[in-house]
């Protein structure tokens, strides 16, 4: 976004028990976000921080669908920072947002730490990609913070025995998986395929701090229905449609 005040819409999630003000152009939250904080397993009183809450899309979906969570989110766009406080106070969920770098870690976040972190890191790699005009959009989506350090960030942010949560591209997991080190284990990859046949399009990836579990990977989370689109409604599978119209739970089992 640029200085000037952004055009701004309102837009409801979880079958309108989230209205969510969000940039008419530029960076605007869709579906991810949404099955991203369906698939944190918090519980209330916990905490949890978000690392790029852009607008507080997951966060936010996440204090609907579990109460008493001590939330914070960190973006350093500070017009998407100032859109995710406004958005927490009309919805009535308490959200603490910084405003910085992760790469530079704000000083009161540096010594904090919770109970799980959550992020949803840009996809593109911009050694294969062209940049969005849009300053935005791209500081969303498009990569100038290695994965690498995405990971340890969240990772020194975590309680031992907490989880780390994230989205990413599909195409992107080994590099997630590299990224783990030792700190991490018992790490579950939960695919996400546009429709059944369709090869996996975006994962869930989930470890915990100092576990020793084996890794797994999970039977894929199928988005659309039918082999293809054919009219202009979305056709959402039944698990999908109650992630995002009610706010439904994601099992990574």
């Amino acid at each position: 976004m640029t200085q000037a005040a952004p055009e701004l819409t309102k837009d409801a999630f979880l079958g309108g028990q989230l209205t969510l003000a969000q940039p008419m152009n530029g960076y605007r939250a869709g579906v991810d976000p949404v099955i991203l904080a369906a698939s944190v397993n918090a519980s209330p009183g916990q905490s949890v921080l978000e690392l790029g809450c852009g607008a507080g899309a997951a966060s936010l979906c996440l204090g609907q669908r579990i109460k008493g969570l001590r939330l914070a989110g960190l973006e350093r766009q500070p017009d998407y920072a100032d859109l995710a406080r406004r958005n927490a106070a009309h919805n009535k969920i308490p959200l603490t947002v910084h405003t910085g770098d992760l790469a530079s870690m704000p000083a009161a976040l540096r010594d904090e730490v919770f109970d799980h972190v959550i992020m949803n890191p840009p996809y593109f790699r911009r050694d294969r990609g062209t940049a969005s005009p849009d300053a935005g959009r791209e500081g969303a989506l498009g990569e100038d913070t290695p994965l690498v350090i995405w990971l340890d960030q969240a990772t020194r942010r975590i309680v031992p025995g907490g989880y780390l949560t994230l989205i990413q591209n599909a195409e992107r997991l080994p590099e997630v998986l590299t990224a783990m080190d030792h700190r991490l284990g018992a790490a579950v990859v939960k695919p996400l395929c546009p429709r059944v046949g369709r090869p996996a399009s975006l994962v869930i990836v989930q470890a915990r701090k100092g576990a020793r579990g084996a890794f797994r990977l999970s039977a894929p989370l199928i988005l659309h229905e039918g082999i293809k689109h054919e009219t202009d409604r979305d056709h959402y599978t039944p698990e999908v449609s109650a992630i995002l119209r009610t706010g439904a739970e994601l099992s990574l089992a």
